[in-house]
């Protein structure tokens, strides 16, 4: 099993900057893969970004070129580096791991991007 810790949600204003990051209670170096999901009130969770164990990622198209997603195998967590934030953003994010045929979540973290 992996259990899984997200932190660093907050209130950030638009055009502004902020890093969530998820805690695995294991090594993460042969998970297969982790990533993050949204969720906006009234919508379905949708992906966001994820990296593979080769280190390979993929974003959605409204996040390119904004997010950064990236893995520290020695510290067992996984990070979503987030820019120039819009409104849009606003959800709840969630951190998945992808490990021996199963998927695992975090409790999620908020994220409100508002003036």
């Amino acid at each position: 099993q992996v259990q899984l810790v997200e932190s660093g949600g907050g209130l950030v204003q638009p055009g502004g900057s902020l890093r969530v990051s998820c805690a695995a209670s294991r090594s993460i170096f042969r998970i297969n893969r982790m990533g993050w999901y949204w969720q906006a009130p009234g919508k379905q969770r949708e992906l966001v970004a994820h990296i593979s164990i080769d280190g390979r990622t993929e974003y959605r198209d409204a996040v390119k070129g904004r997010f950064t997603i990236s893995r520290d195998n020695a510290k067992n967590t996984v990070y979503l580096e987030m820019n120039s934030l819009k409104p849009e953003d606003t959800a709840v994010y969630y951190c998945y791991a992808f490990y021996q045929g199963y998927t695992y979540w975090g409790q999620g973290t908020q994220v409100t991007v508002s003036s």
